[in-house]
């Protein structure tokens, strides 16, 4: 992923902040020999106090295989994304129809190192860990290794502990376009109003410090 100075994050936080809020992503796994990368959409549960990540698959999974075979992965997380037309990124003293369409869009990759878990014990710690995080009102038994109503599922997955060695987090929204430009931008996604617009006029506008 190519990171422009300006579209990197102002500190370590922003990208945490932002990831703390988006919790589904895609797992890249290498494929095996002659095989193209496995991606895996999944929702995991992001833990920066000991920088890792955990979440489960189910066992019949393919892509086990290939990931004990090399561990080294990567969680990438896209979200907050539009399209930019063209005419609203023109030049203050130019024409609109040369004005040049973007995307913009927060992206955060993990460069992890896998490590499965299987023990039934262990399984049952990280699937309450993932609840605790996605279901912090409860209203479901907790998971114990044996025990009804879930302990008779653990033997149907595997769970995954993504270590965390680095991380590469992106922010593109237009920060080199001179202020004219990147007014014209927040106009335009203000008024248009289409699925993601307010989401991404939310960040341009947060690292404006508007």
């Amino acid at each position: 992923m190519l990171i422009h100075p300006w579209d990197a994050p102002r500190e370590e936080a922003e990208w945490q902040q932002w990831l703390s809020a988006h919790d589904f992503g895609q797992l890249a796994v290498s494929g095996l020999p002659g095989e193209a990368p496995y991606v895996q959409p999944l929702h995991f549960a992001y833990d920066p106090e000991h920088a890792e990540a955990v979440t489960h698959l189910a066992r019949p999974n393919p892509l086990w295989p290939a990931l004990e075979r090399n561990p080294a992965v990567l969680l990438s997380v896209v979200d907050d994304y539009t399209f930019i037309p063209g005419p609203w990124q023109a030049a203050p003293d130019g024409p609109p129809e040369h004005g040049t369409p973007t995307s913009f869009y927060a992206a955060v990759q993990l460069h992890c190192t896998a490590h499965v878990v299987d023990d039934p014990a262990e399984k049952a710690a990280l699937l309450n860990r993932q609840m605790g995080h996605f279901q912090p009102e409860g209203g479901s038994a907790r998971v114990a290794a044996g025990e009804e109503p879930y302990g008779r599922m653990l033997s149907g997955i595997r769970g995954i502990r993504l270590e965390v060695t680095d991380v590469r987090a992106k922010f593109k929204y237009a920060e080199k376009k001179p202020a004219e430009v990147q007014d014209r931008i927040a106009a335009g996604l203000a008024v248009r109003g289409g699925p993601r617009d307010a989401a991404a006029l939310t960040v341009q506008r947060r690292r404006r410090g508007l």
